[in-house]
């Protein structure tokens, strides 16, 4: 149960960066100019729209891949919801196709993994989820605290978790394409004194610098919504389950254990979270029990 900002935010900031110095450098070596530089002057409209298109590929790319580095990542094991292959299997398969319907959304996948007590879902939209649970997870808990777990998983799917933290890390995104580009063409015009008709070298160098260095704290942003979003999950659990008990009791489990970290792009929508850092995906487990038994469901 820990993590909701890895491929998502990790994988996102990745491609963003990626992306943006590509372009960066596109731009420096043949003189291509994606109408955001017009002379000596800064085209704040088109810059606008490259910064969005920027932007938004990042977050895009990384949440259609969702799913696919999902499985690779974390070495799924993936169920045959139609033929489970044992008791366990199909005990998954059953609790994730009641809350589920319960939920109102169509089957997710589901898959197990080895590894140490941790949970997730992923996936593109409601109707392309994916839902795994670790062995470490399934060996420690009871079949409540199991099935509050997914029913927290189910929650993120219902809620659209995925989409809105997509774009809200393309927005973040955009401001800071946006935001580097000024502050590179100030830094290049104004501080370096560069006349010459296209940009010079201090724009470039602050582009780049600015778009690794905004983009993390643009993650600290989506890391503190994300965290806001964990109590939702934790409410639509307790909601799906019928009272808040085995959700608090599942939380209390894992603040027991050391769970381990998910990889990069499925830590967002895990069960487990960080420990209180700006980039932490997750509030601390204390937090979030109080939240539900204030709440009293």
């Amino acid at each position: 149960m820990f993590k909701r900002i890895g491929l998502l935010i990790l994988a996102n900031l990745a491609v963003f960066i990626m992306l943006s110095i590509l372009l960066t450098v596109v731009q420096m070596v043949f003189g291509v100019n994606f109408g955001t530089m017009a002379g000596s002057n800064l085209n704040l409209g088109t810059l606008f729209v490259f910064s969005m298109v920027v932007g938004f590929s990042g977050s895009l790319i990384s949440l259609a891949m969702s799913k696919t580095m999902a499985k690779m990542s974390m070495g799924l094991q993936m169920i045959d919801t139609d033929r489970p292959a044992n008791d366990l299997e199909r005990y998954l398969v059953d609790v994730v196709r009641y809350q589920s319907q319960k939920a109102g959304i169509p089957m997710p996948e589901v898959g197990i993994y080895d590894g140490e007590p941790n949970a997730f879902a992923t996936g593109a939209t409601r109707s392309s989820s994916l839902v795994a649970v670790s062995t470490g997870l399934l060996q420690i808990m009871n079949r409540d605290e199991v099935e509050a777990v997914i029913a927290h998983e189910i929650s993120h799917v219902r809620n659209g978790d995925m989409v809105t933290m997509t774009l809200l890390q393309g927005v973040m995104n955009t401001f800071v394409v946006f935001f580097s580009r000024i502050i590179g063409w100030v830094v290049d015009r104004q501080i370096l004194r560069n006349e010459n008709e296209g940009p010079g070298i201090g724009y470039y160098i602050t582009s780049i610098v600015l778009d690794i260095a905004l983009g993390f704290l643009a993650s600290m942003v989506v890391a503190a919504f994300s965290r806001y979003r964990e109590y939702h999950a934790d409410a639509g659990a307790a909601g799906i389950m019928g009272s808040s008990r085995p959700m608090i009791d599942a939380l209390r489990r894992l603040g027991g254990v050391e769970p381990n970290e998910l990889q990069g792009s499925v830590k967002g929508f895990g069960i487990s979270g960080g420990f209180g850092s700006l980039f932490a995906s997750h509030p601390s487990i204390d937090d979030r029990i109080k939240a539900l038994e204030e709440k009293r469901y």
